[in-house]
Formats: structure tokens, sequence, C-alpha cells
């Protein structure tokens, strides 16, 4: 009776580290989830000004070929 017991309590033991260990990635998926998140917005911002300030500088190689 002591070796089933034993075993339930290793089983038991075990699955409660699993989970913990499950939690912990859980938590740490979703911090990298959120800093995605913020790349990504930054570099739409970046990507944004980076547009805007090309343009002016478009217009003024356009109007040297012409000339």
């Amino acid at each position: 009776m002591l070796w089933p017991m034993l075993a339930l309590a290793l089983a038991f033991c075990g699955i409660a580290v699993l989970a913990v260990l499950s939690a912990r990635v859980y938590a740490e998926v979703r911090g990298l989830a959120r800093q995605v998140s913020d790349s990504s917005q930054r570099i739409t911002r970046a990507a944004e000004d980076l547009e805007r300030a090309s343009a002016p500088l478009g217009s003024t190689v356009d109007a040297l070929r012409r000339e």
C-alpha cells in the first residue's frame, strides 16, 4: 500500500510542477506579445515619419529633373 501512495504523491507533485511552469510560460508569452505589439506600433510610426520626411525631398528631386 505504501508504493501506490508514493507513486500517487509523486504524480501529483509532477503535475503541480508542470502547472507552475506552464503558468510562468504563459506569463512570459503575454509579455513577449506585448513587446512585439509595442515594437510593431513604433515601427509603423517610424515608417510614417520617414514617409512624411521624404515627401518634400521627392518633390524637390522631381522639380530638379524637370529643369
